[in-house]
């Protein structure tokens, strides 16, 4: 019994800290993975349309960002947020580039929502809206009302009247930071 205990403690001694420093090593290598930005093959490098922002004189209320959980109190949970959230005294949502509307619809989440298309594999999609002055097929101009904002986002229905903005570029979600120009958050 002792020689067992022996063997066991060896062992222990022997092969603990390679497994200890195989734990290590294995944390490490997670930390780093999720402390680094993500590149999700979307190159942001060049900035090829001028987009504008999709309300004037906005103050944005929830700002995009991946990498942070923020609280949500309508869902009560903490989750990154992949859109900025903006809200304005008029309400007036732009199209924030030349486009066509591809999508209106309406979802619990969402609420009622427009996708619209732009050059080079862009996508802007505005959330949360109330009166939708296009329809499907549209085209619009930079600049364009195309909505008002509303708080019919059920994901987001404490946040109050608000413009939920998300883009894309190739079907891949973006931080629209990148793009627009929201100086005075």
């Amino acid at each position: 019994m002792k020689n067992n205990k022996i063997k066991i403690k060896g062992s222990f001694k022997r092969f603990g800290a390679l497994g200890l420093a195989c734990v290590l090593s294995v944390a490490i290598a997670l930390t780093i993975a999720f402390a680094l930005p993500r590149d999700n093959g979307v190159d942001v490098s060049t900035l090829p349309l001028d987009f504008c922002v999709p309300m004037e004189n906005a103050t944005v209320v929830k700002d995009y960002d991946e990498n942070r959980l923020q609280y949500n109190s309508s869902l009560e949970r903490w989750d990154c947020h992949l859109s900025i959230d903006l809200a304005s005294e008029d309400g007036a949502v732009l199209a924030v580039y030349d486009g066509v509307v591809d999508e209106i619809g309406s979802d619990t989440l969402n609420g009622t929502y427009l996708v619209i298309s732009h050059e080079g594999g862009y996508k802007s999609f505005y959330g949360s809206l109330d009166e939708v002055a296009v329809k499907p097929g549209q085209k619009v101009k930079k600049g364009q009302e195309i909505a008002e904002a509303s708080d019919t986002a059920g994901n987001e229905n404490k946040t109050g009247k608000h413009l939920h903005f998300t883009m894309y570029k190739d079907d891949i979600e973006i931080d629209p930071n990148i793009y627009l120009d929201l100086q005075n958050k």
